[in-house]
């Protein structure tokens, strides 16, 4: 796992009249060192990303209101505002610029996941360019602009933005208005609600690299797997199979921890990361769950694994380089996912769109995880659609009769890996390689599937599973749960040659 963390950010906790002198508790939070936080078993979430924009859910008053029912809330800003309240209220406005700033930058992308960004970055890197993975709308990588410019096959642009004004934040009261400065630091020691919802007891409001604000909490690890289990597996799941949840949503938060490094902080709460959400309600077999395997990494070589999951492979699991442009990994591989008189029935690799339907056809009852709704499915697609999602994504500028949909590659497992895309009148076909293939055409649950012409509008998609099916099947876990395999056995199942360590230092 790369641990390598900038130190983000001077945190100054003084009054409303700035004082110079600094007490214990500044002294702590006066810097922030991602990489200590994980050791003392905090993460850091972007509960709210780009706060400040048009898009924003807080637009229409712009503000942000932290309240608590007993406890004061303390508030504590860079540039020496500190004010104690149980009602905190941040308004976000415009301020015009004495003078226009200036970004310039080279951007790459997008790219359909994290995972191909930072392939990207490290091809950069390697030529001495100073690579940065960043999401302010989708995954791109930013170089500075400068005089030797890569090579233009490497398919990027230009970004010159001018900026009239900032987004500032203001501590609104009842008698007056403070600007702050980020980061800003709020804290209880009771819940805090925000805009009338409940979070937890420590955030900071920080700017992002795109001009905007991020609300982030800091949480406690097994804090953050309760409010993950019930979003991505669901409560109800057997206890073997939330167990197993557990331990593979802190191995890969771990591991992907620097994923929003650019931000300062460590993940996001939607699919771009793992789904998280306040805990509403206790759900005791998820908090057991998450006791039992305290601590609990799964790891190679001594070291943490990236710990892929997903919804339903299907029946078959895919390696990591069929799902996106990255090299293997030792310990996920293509498999078939079931019994073993299945695995007999069919051998990998599965190579002809033929081959892939006899197997979609085969009883489900031999395979983990047939319960899944999108175990199989179909899906009948008009032209008029294709053509909305290439121009949606930019890859042709207006509507193109289309002329063929062909499958020019599968992987191993039988998921498609190259699909080429032909239109009438255009200079050559449009080809979608292995994770842009579901971002792009974004109908399809899954890149396992076979494609047939119904007539001069309509295909059909028939396929199986969803999400990228690498590594642990959610619907195959749970299944094997049912069927009295341990959190152990279906771990070793999906992450093979890997051993399950408590991880010690990270709880000190």
């Amino acid at each position: 796992m790369n641990l390598k963390f900038l130190i983000y950010g001077c945190w100054l906790f003084c009054s409303i009249n700035p004082i110079l002198t600094l007490n214990s508790f500044a002294e702590e939070s006066s810097k922030i060192n991602l990489t200590q936080e994980l050791k003392k078993g905090n993460f850091l979430i972007g509960l709210k990303q780009h706060l400040g924009a048009k898009s924003d859910n807080f637009k229409e008053k712009n503000n942000i209101t932290f309240t608590t029912k007993k406890d004061f809330l303390k508030l504590h800003s860079i540039n020496g505002v500190k004010h104690k309240s149980k009602r905190i209220n941040i308004v976000l406005k415009k301020i015009t610029l004495k003078s226009p700033s200036t970004i310039e930058r080279v951007v790459f992308g997008p790219f359909a996941s994290y995972e191909s960004a930072v392939k990207q970055a490290e091809k950069l890197k390697e030529k001495g360019y100073k690579a940065l993975v960043a999401f302010p709308k989708n995954w791109e990588v930013w170089i500075p602009l400068g005089k030797n410019l890569p090579d233009k096959k490497l398919n990027y642009k230009l970004f010159k933005k001018s900026y009239k004004s900032t987004i500032t934040p203001f501590l609104v009261t009842e008698y007056s208005q403070h600007k702050l400065q980020g980061p800003i630091y709020i804290s209880s020691s009771e819940e805090i609600k925000i805009n009338g919802i409940n979070f937890g007891k420590k955030f900071y409001l920080a700017k992002d690299s795109y001009g905007t604000w991020t609300l982030i909490q800091k949480i406690k690890f097994d804090d953050y797997l309760k409010g993950v289990l019930p979003h991505e597996i669901g409560s109800n799941s057997p206890s073997e199979a939330l167990k197993a949840q557990a331990v593979i949503a802190r191995t890969w938060a771990l591991y992907n921890s620097d994923r929003f490094k650019i931000d300062k902080y460590h993940l996001c709460i939607s699919t771009q990361c793992q789904v998280y959400k306040p805990p509403v309600i206790e759900y005791k077999n998820v908090h057991k769950a998450i006791q039992d395997t305290s601590n609990l990494i799964i790891t190679y070589k001594k070291k943490p694994i990236n710990s892929f999951y997903h919804g339903s492979n299907g029946g078959i699991s895919a390696s990591a380089s069929e799902s996106w442009q990255i090299k293997d990994y030792p310990y996920l591989n293509s498999m078939i996912d079931g019994l073993d008189s299945l695995r007999k029935s069919f051998k990998l690799p599965i190579n002809s769109g033929d081959e892939l339907n006899k197997f979609l056809e085969f009883a489900d009852e031999k395979v983990y995880g047939n319960e899944h709704s999108l175990f199989r499915w179909e899906k009948i697609i008009s032209n008029e659609v294709i053509q909305n999602n290439l121009v949606k994504n930019q890859l042709i500028e207006e509507k193109l009769d289309l002329v063929d949909l062909n499958i020019i590659d599968r992987g191993s497992s039988g998921r498609v890996i190259k699909l080429e895309i032909k239109l009438k009148n255009y200079k050559k076909s449009i080809v979608l390689i292995k994770d842009d293939i579901r971002r792009i055409l974004s109908f399809l649950p899954s890149n396992l599937f076979t494609i047939n012409k119904l007539n001069d509008n309509l295909w059909i998609f028939k396929g199986g599973g969803f999400g990228h099916g690498v590594g642990l099947s959610q619907s195959g876990a749970i299944e094997m749960a049912e069927l009295g395999f341990t959190y152990e056995q279906i771990l070793n199942h999906y992450y093979q040659g890997t051993k399950i360590k408590k991880i010690e230092i990270l709880s000190q």
